[in-house]
């Protein structure tokens, strides 16, 4: 499953500035808000956690919210996420990737997930 996001990091901007401290709590827990130092992340973060529902076929809601996305930093400062345990179990999660960039304005995120689930994704037509 793959999922890709694109955020314009003005758009990140003009919703801290108007929310301050309350808008980065909204998706991000205090661990990633200690990461997040610079509108640049913060809009890649974003794109990161929309790009992790769409790869899950879920969409941010009822049953995957911000808070079951957690962003992380390797020992090379490589981001990577985790999931909560009750996604994992539900759609069998087996190995996630991502690649977070930024170009000019904008910030984009690429996810890939692998389930051991076995969903036939093909569809025929006549």
């Amino acid at each position: 499953m793959i999922g890709i996001d694109l955020v314009k990091i003005s758009r990140i901007e003009k919703f801290y500035e108007r929310f301050g401290d309350k808008a980065l709590k909204r998706f991000l827990d205090s661990s990633e808000i200690k990461l997040a130092k610079s509108a640049n992340t913060i809009a890649g973060f974003w794109a990161t956690k929309e790009a992790v529902a769409k790869a899950l076929g879920l969409g941010i809601g009822l049953k995957c919210s911000f808070q079951d996305i957690k962003i992380h930093k390797d020992a090379n400062n490589a981001p990577y996420f985790t999931l909560s345990k009750n996604l994992i179990e539900e759609l069998n999660i087996t190995d996630t990737s991502l690649s977070i960039t930024h170009e000019d304005e904008y910030a984009i995120a690429v996810v890939a997930i692998e389930s051991s689930c076995k969903k036939n994704r093909i569809l025929y037509h006549n």
